[in-house]
């Protein structure tokens, strides 16, 4: 039982020498709303879905380094606010009513992320501005 435990740990000692790509690429587009908004979206979302992801320690760590570089890859292909003034009117639309909807649902942010990182939990102010941005938004581009 002694050996299997010391293999284990070599095993686990030795996966910390293949690094994981954490990166943040340029912003090329960054998503264009009021103060207010961009604090809601900056302290909730932009970890994983931005370009501006701040990795915590323990993202140098495997297994959590593979984790996390899984889901902010995830997220950024699913929306990206660095890049939102690349997609079209339609699609700006479209994702900002699904934020909205996430949010709503209580999907976004997850709760394993908040469970880490409890100041990104969306207060009833902060889900009142998003829903009034979306509201807003989506009234325009009727």
């Amino acid at each position: 039982m002694k050996r299997i435990f010391l293999i284990l740990i070599g095993v686990f000692l030795i996966l910390q020498f293949f690094p994981i790509a954490r990166t943040n690429p340029s912003v090329t587009s960054e998503i264009q709303v009021s103060p207010e908004i961009k604090e809601v979206l900056k302290r909730s979302c932009y970890d994983c879905h931005s370009n501006e992801t701040i990795w915590p320690a323990y993202s140098y760590i495997f297994p959590a380094s593979l984790l996390i570089a899984h889901h902010v890859e995830e997220g950024r292909e699913e929306l990206n606010f660095s890049e939102f003034g690349l997609l079209s009117e339609r699609k700006q639309n479209k994702k900002i009513y699904e934020v909205w909807e996430q949010v709503d649902e209580g999907e976004m942010p997850p709760k394993d992320y908040l469970f880490m990182h409890p100041s990104s939990k969306l207060s009833e102010k902060d889900k009142e501005i998003l829903k009034v941005w979306s509201d807003q938004y989506n009234k325009e581009s009727e």
